[in-house]
């Protein structure tokens, strides 16, 4: 995230890359004449220019914050045998990010001697199938647009279900009929995928769009990446049945953040930031981030029935491994298989996530925990949303987490 600087100090990526004209000040030089005897002649001709001292870039990152996911990153990386991964921490209301942790990591000092693997931040470079995560933007456009309901039942094919051509599309588990939120609660494709159907793909991909798929975030970060996702033209058959459960398409870390905040802040997209503002060596604010009004997307009514299913998904759904006990959190778990360099889904490795916030209903975080091909285990229930949980608690006094549901309820009942 923050980069390195060369021999030179010139900043060569990160932070220290984008900011280097800042951070980095000038020289100062002085003109005069002298005499023969090497002299200098002052006089009207003399000018002289102060070496000027660069400015700070003070970054709205929260140290203990950041600490608690880098060590939670490592341990998880540990634990789970994971080629690497990345944690995204940010408020959902103003879009500053709080955290953001990458593993593996690098000495910043002998930059020369890391692989240039490690230097990159998977935030924002990293590329990958959403699976699972994506449902809740589908479940997002179909409440929305008024063709379902949470309690409307959907008869899930007990496991298998007949899409285009002779593609079959499988849940984990099997399931008969459930309820829509159900559907949500317990991650199956086929309940999805059959609901979506109710939408036409033109709808769809408005709302993919608008969620903020496909294009880039505008964090204040290099290499940032835009993703894939095709536009309705170029779908197949089969694209209108697996999209919206979060395959043939592709997202960041941060772009899932971003779509968690819409869920945590009641229906707005807000454009994350991680410079909070510049200023000299006397702390004068030179530059004062400025944020972008949050767009509405979806009624503050839509998001607040799907933070309650995926309240559930946590309470007793695919999430329950991200409970904390005495705080009340939303999430969203995702297992997305990789590509193969034949173009086919790979069976032996995966990415592992975990998406959620808290407190519900108000939240002050989101988080994105990404895991790259954790072994043996691989589901995102499994890996990613421990690591979820044990940042929450670890954090909980820290934040002053409260479980605001609980406390209104106790409230209501006097």
């Amino acid at each position: 995230m923050l980069g390195f600087v060369n021999i030179d100090q010139q900043g060569l990526e990160g932070m220290e890359l984008v900011f280097n004209g800042a951070l980095a000040g000038s020289d100062g030089w002085r003109w005069d004449l002298k005499d023969a005897r090497g002299q200098p002649l002052e006089g009207p001709w003399s000018q002289q220019v102060d070496p000027q001292t660069g400015y700070d870039v003070v970054l709205t990152i929260d140290h203990v914050i950041q600490q608690v996911a880098e060590e939670t990153l490592r341990w998880g990386v540990d634990k789970f045998h994971a080629k690497g991964g990345s944690i995204t921490i940010m408020n959902p209301d103003t879009g500053a990010i709080l955290a953001m942790a990458n593993w593996p990591d690098y000495n910043p000092n002998q930059a020369n001697l890391s692989d240039i693997e490690n230097r990159r931040n998977r935030a924002v470079t990293d590329l990958f199938e959403p699976g699972s995560t994506f449902k809740v933007v589908t479940a997002a456009a179909l409440l929305e647009e008024g063709l379902i309901t949470p309690d409307e039942e959907i008869y899930c094919e007990n496991g298998a279900y007949a899409t285009a051509g002779r593609h079959i599309l499988h849940d984990h588990r099997p399931h008969g009929t459930l309820a829509f939120k159900d559907v949500i609660r317990v991650s199956s494709n086929i309940g999805v995928a059959k609901a979506a159907h109710r939408l036409e793909a033109d709808k769809l991909y408005e709302y993919f769009k608008a969620f903020g798929f496909g294009e880039k975030s505008g964090v204040d970060l290099p290499g940032e990446v835009s993703g894939i996702l095709a536009p309705p033209e170029r779908w197949s058959k089969l694209s209108q049945y697996i999209i919206p459960i979060g395959h043939e398409v592709s997202v960041t870390p941060i772009q899932l953040a971003v779509m968690l905040a819409v869920f945590a802040n009641g229906g707005k997209r807000v454009q994350p930031y991680i410079v909070d503002r510049i200023q000299d060596s006397e702390g004068n604010v030179v530059r004062q981030h400025e944020s972008t009004p949050p767009e509405p997307i979806i009624s503050r009514e839509t998001a607040e029935i799907v933070r309650n299913m995926m309240v559930e998904v946590v309470a007793s759904g695919t999430g329950r491994q991200a409970r904390v006990e005495g705080i009340t959190v939303a999430g969203k778990t995702g297992t997305a298989q990789k590509l193969e360099s034949n173009g086919r889904y790979s069976h032996s490795r995966f990415v592992a996530s975990f998406v959620g916030f808290g407190p519900v209903p108000d939240a002050r975080f989101v988080m994105v925990v990404n895991m790259d091909e954790p072994r043996p285990i691989y589901f995102g229930g499994a890996v990613s949303a421990p690591m979820f949980k044990r940042i929450v608690r670890k954090l909980s006094s820290y934040l002053e987490l409260k479980d605001t549901t609980a406390t209104s309820m106790v409230a209501s009942r006097n």
